[in-house]
């Protein structure tokens, strides 16, 4: 997938464990750091969207997913300076390994309800609705 370069494609991950989430703070010296967010970055020129995750979890969280353990689960739309920014998230239940902040400050597990108190980027907040939505359902 190849995005314009107005268009920043950006995914991300659900991790969803026992009910919560797992969101990790951003580093000292980044944009937007001390801000909680959905682990994932940016697509390499080539890499589709699964592909890009996967390796991104790699080296952020340091676990293992296979692409057909990643659901698509929403999208955000946001303006980021002079581009746009397509923030991609996927829903992931199995993975090999114990995330740990490997490129973050911190990561926690929190609820959706938990995350609505969290300071987050501007793209990641509406994601926590169709978290919301996911959790209600799965949990029916």
């Amino acid at each position: 997938m190849v995005a314009s370069p107005l268009v920043l494609t950006v995914v991300a991950a659900a991790l969803v464990d026992k009910g919560r989430v797992l969101v990790q703070q951003r580093a000292p010296g980044r944009s937007m750091a001390g801000l909680w967010e959905f682990p994932g970055g940016k697509l390499e020129p080539h890499e589709n969207p699964e592909a890009a995750l996967v390796r991104e979890l790699r080296e952020e969280l340091g676990i293992a997913i296979v692409p057909a353990a990643l659901r698509p689960l929403a999208f955000a739309s946001a303006a980021l300076g002079d581009r746009h920014l397509l923030l991609l998230l996927y829903l992931v239940t199995d993975w090999d390994g114990v995330p740990a902040p490997l490129d973050a400050s911190a990561v926690r597990w929190a609820t959706p309800a938990e995350l609505r108190r969290l300071a987050m980027p501007p793209a990641d907040v509406p994601l926590v609705d169709a978290l919301e939505r996911w959790f209600s359902r799965a949990c029916a």
